[in-house]
């Protein structure tokens, strides 16, 4: 009777030894990302000021063209900015998926036309694209006014690298679901479209995220024809005033923050999407 009593208690004191290491263990892990954490802001901050120590001491900065012209750059071409790059990753994200489905093609003429699109919009510059649509589509009676052909621009150009993307995408997916609904009795556009393409969608999405965080940089090149986005208006204000250094790290800091707002967003949503895979 004591033994057994004793080898309880034996293993309600390893128990809670066991419990205790644990602790300390998880507690050290806490401790330890709380340092890295500190010591990358520290180390943020610090980078941050002596920046703007080097600014002020070069005379590269005036707050009073920042605090009065600042907002108007901020407000009104970060919205436009991010308007275009919306509407442009839709038109994208469509000409990528009609331009994927053409690649995987066995009929010649939609392989041809795909492939067409991939290799001339690829092999050209996107500032080419832009004049040509804006400047030369005038001439042929096609007038584009500039807000809607920097969007045509941006979702052409990027709807043909996404191609690829989306091509490879719905490779991805195992060819036995394909053949499984086949043996269902379920026709080639139902397999595409329940089967395959929600699961393609889901496996390109993390791409699809850097391909916007990129767009919304190359959007600065719609201020040559332009569209009231934020480089054209810092550009702008910056001349009139003459601060066009200061108006130019505005915008640059504007970008910087929108590319890291979009970042942070793209990784919660790859580590949700990651923690529904598990």
């Amino acid at each position: 009777m004591s033994y057994a009593s004793g080898g309880g208690a034996h293993a309600q004191s390893q128990g809670m030894v066991d419990h205790s290491i644990v602790g300390q263990i998880t507690a050290a892990q806490n401790a330890a990302r709380l340092r890295f954490r500190l010591t990358f802001v520290a180390v943020w901050i610090a980078i941050i000021v002596g920046i703007g120590v080097a600014l002020a001491a070069a005379n590269a900065w005036d707050w009073e063209f920042a605090l009065e012209s600042g907002p108007v750059i901020v407000l009104q071409g970060a919205g436009i900015t991010v308007l275009i790059s919306v509407a442009s990753i839709v038109g994208a994200t469509i000409l990528a998926i009609l331009g994927a489905l053409g690649r995987i093609s066995t009929n010649p003429i939609l392989y041809a036309i795909a492939s067409f699109y991939v290799s001339l919009i690829r092999g050209t510059p996107l500032i080419a694209q832009i004049y040509i649509i804006y400047f030369a589509l005038p001439q042929l009676d096609i007038v584009i006014p500039a807000i809607p052909a920097g969007i045509l621009a941006l979702s052409l150009n990027y709807g043909a690298y996404m191609t690829e993307i989306f091509r490879a995408g719905i490779q991805a997916v195992p060819r036995g679901q394909r053949e499984a609904a086949g043996a269902l009795g379920m026709r080639q556009a139902h397999i595409m479209r329940r089967i395959v393409l929600p699961q393609a969608v889901r496996i390109v999405t993390p791409a699809i995220g850097n391909e916007f965080i990129a767009m919304l940089k190359d959007s600065a090149l719609l201020s040559t024809i332009s569209v009231h986005e934020t480089l054209f208006l810092a550009q702008r204000l910056g001349r009139s005033s003459f601060e066009p250094i200061t108006a130019l790290l505005i915008a640059a800091i504007v970008y910087w923050i929108l590319t890291i707002v979009f970042s942070i967003f793209q990784e919660r949503l790859e580590k949700r999407m990651a923690r529904s895979d598990r």
